[in-house]
C-alpha cells in the first residue's frame, strides 16, 4: 500500500503553556485534543494544519536542548505555506516575533522566510500561491 500523505509531526516543547499559546493563539492551529498524561508529567496536544495533517505537541519534565546550529542530522525545520507572505510577517512581527530577511528559493522562485518557535524549533513561511 502507497504511503499517501504526511499524518503528524511530533514536537516537543520545554514550556507547554506558551508552545501551546505560539500554536493555537498565534499561528492559529485548531485543537483536535488535549491530553494530560499524569504518568509521564505530560500534556499531548493534537492540532489539525489547515489543509492536511497534524502536529503532535508534547511536554516533557526537562527536555534536552535540540542541536540546531551547525545544522544537525535529522529534522531540519517545520514549513508554514502561506498564500500572503508580507501579511503574514507583518502579523507575526507585531506580536513581537523576529522574523528573518525574505529569500526566494533559486530551485522553485518561491519566496520564504523563517522564524522561531518558543524552544528555537526553526519554523518557514512558505508562500505557496
Amino acid at each position: 500500500m502507497p504511503i499517501t500523505g504526511i499524518h503528524h509531526v511530533a514536537l516537543i516543547c520545554r514550556d507547554y503553556a506558551r508552545s501551546r499559546a505560539f500554536y493555537v493563539d498565534l499561528l492559529g492551529l485548531e485543537v483536535i485534543a488535549e491530553t494530560w498524561r499524569a504518568a509521564r508529567g505530560s500534556w499531548k496536544l493534537d492540532l489539525a494544519v489547515p489543509g492536511g495533517g497534524q502536529i503532535e505537541l508534547f511536554s516533557f519534565p526537562d527536555p534536552p536542548a535540540r542541536p540546531s546550529r551547525p545544522e544537525a542530522c535529522g529534522l531540519r525545520h517545520l514549513a508554514f505555506a502561506t498564500d500572503d507572505l508580507e501579511a503574514e510577517i507583518a502579523r507575526l512581527e507585531a506580536a513581537g516575533l523576529a522574523v528573518e530577511p525574505v529569500r526566494t528559493d533559486a530551485l522553485t522562485g518561491r519566496r520564504f522566510t523563517f522564524l522561531a518557535d518558543p524552544d528555537g524549533l526553526p519554523l518557514e513561511l512558505y508562500e505557496a500561491g
